[in-house]
């Protein structure tokens, strides 16, 4: 079983067990090799998460991986945590749920000669993300374009 599969496997189950406790899977990742894996579990709800949310997902969690097997090849470390203030956003939920808010978007193929930009998602619609860089400036990006985005904490 390759990488990506155990990651949808985990998903799959990391999905279940968030949303029975009110929450969301923001994202999972699987690095490392060997007994130097690391199970990386990101969950959300609209209030923030605590302390005790990710233990409460990792206890259930970890159960389910350890007898069903889902990441197979021995030991692994598992950790579950909140996203983070500058969250990726990773399904189109995500760029529905955080209209009006600043993020930052790294794009596949530059745009006016840039990759990066930054300011307040407009909208979201059909597949195009709408960003405002500047108020009154609008930039149209279908979301097969964005290779990387998240909100962009404004100190």
């Amino acid at each position: 079983m390759n990488r990506e599969e155990i990651v949808a496997r985990v998903r799959a189950v990391a999905e279940r067990v968030a949303a029975s406790e009110g929450m969301e899977v923001v994202d999972v990742e699987l690095h490392g090799s060997g007994s130097r894996r690391l199970l990386r579990i990101y969950i959300d709800k609209p209030e923030g998460i605590s302390h005790r949310d990710c233990e409460i997902v990792s206890e259930q969690l970890s159960a389910i991986l350890d007898v069903e097997d889902l990441v197979p090849g021995g030991s692994y470390t598992l950790e579950v945590s909140s996203p983070g203030v500058e969250r990726k956003l990773v399904r189109p939920r995500d760029y529905e749920r955080f209209v009006g808010r600043k993020i930052r978007l790294v794009l596949r193929e530059p745009v006016g000669e840039r990759r990066y930009w930054e300011g307040v998602l407009a909208a979201f619609a059909e597949g195009i993300v709408t960003l405002e860089p500047r108020p009154g400036q609008r930039l149209e990006v279908p979301l097969a374009q964005i290779e990387r985005a998240n909100l962009k904490f404004e100190w």
